[in-house]
């Protein structure tokens, strides 16, 4: 049968529970905005292997794109097809897939109830975000996810009296107002925006920290940072940086050594936050002219982003 969700699904057998999106929620700008955002994730995540989404019901069917959202984010490879043509094929691949992001995922997701290899494998837009939503969650959990998305569902099960069919709201995403009023936590903002409303000295006491870990990280390349202010304006030390942390070589063709115009600065800047978003970090609010143009706040954001993921290894 065709559902709201604009494919075709199984009819449902004696047993068998399908949740079907109402049409007035695919069309609410909340939800579009979710799918919209989720998009733009994963090409991303995955702009290295020069993978690109354009349909979350039509292209995560055959698991080609969970397969490397798998070992991108969570660092597993498992032995599956690369490519895999036939359903069969689909279905194991999904199987060894899911069975991994599932360990990862943990319980507390209930991906059990919310996701598994047959909603997938149909295309079913639900569980597909459900899954999606839920490794954001794990393995991103700093990208903004947009807040209180919620869609009305049909629910149809099929039993040895008939079909009945009921109506219940589904929650995609958590009311953000609602987390913070919760015990333990705070309002949602930036934390080196909440950092630059304390006092000189507390500020200064985490540019000392960071900048301490970017000298240890730097040293044996014979760098050494003072004024980190000043010091990230052309993009060669972040650079450097980057490819310290991520333990990759940047060829030196590819980025100007010594930039003397604003110009060669800021090709340096943008090529720092491509290599940044193909390893899926993410600073919201900020653009390279930020950095190029010495804006404290922003060179704070981005070298803060880079202490937390990497602080510890």
């Amino acid at each position: 049968m065709e559902t709201a969700q604009g494919h075709k699904e199984e009819e449902p057998t004696d047993g068998d529970m399908q949740k079907l999106i109402q049409p007035a929620s695919l069309k609410d700008p909340n939800f579009e905005k979710l799918k919209e955002t989720l998009v733009q994730w994963i090409n991303s995540t995955l702009k290295p292997e020069h993978i690109v989404v354009q349909s979350l019901e039509e292209d995560l069917y055959d698991g080609l794109v969970l397969h490397h959202l798998l070992s991108r984010l969570a660092g597993v490879h498992v032995s599956v097809e690369e490519i895999a043509v036939s359903s069969t094929a689909q279905i194991h691949k999904l199987e060894v897939i899911l069975e991994e992001l599932d360990k990862r995922l943990g319980q507390e997701d209930a991906g059990g109830l919310k996701w598994n290899v047959k909603l997938i494998h149909n295309k079913d837009l639900l569980a597909t975000i459900h899954l999606l939503v839920a490794m954001v969650k794990r393995f991103q959990p700093e990208l903004e996810l947009p807040p209180d998305v919620k869609v009305e569902v049909v629910v149809v099960e099929v039993s040895g009296r008939g079909i009945k069919s009921s109506t219940e709201v589904e929650v995609l995403t958590e009311d953000r107002l609602a987390c913070s009023d919760s015990p333990g936590s705070t309002q949602k903002e930036d934390p080196i925006d909440q950092l630059l409303k304390l006092e000189a000295h507390k500020v200064n006491t985490v540019k000392q920290a960071i900048l301490h870990f970017i000298n240890q990280k730097v040293s044996n390349l014979g760098l050494h940072v003072v004024d980190m202010d000043t010091q990230f304006a052309d993009g060669v030390i972040l650079l450097l940086l980057i490819g310290q942390l991520e333990g990759f070589f940047i060829p030196l063709h590819d980025f100007i050594l010594t930039p003397c115009q604003s110009s060669e600065r800021l090709h340096n800047m943008t090529l720092a936050f491509d290599l940044l978003h193909d390893t899926g970090l993410h600073v919201a609010s900020i653009s390279p002219q930020d950095i190029v143009s010495q804006d404290i706040t922003a060179t704070l954001k981005i070298l803060y982003a880079l202490f937390r993921k990497h602080r510890g290894k």
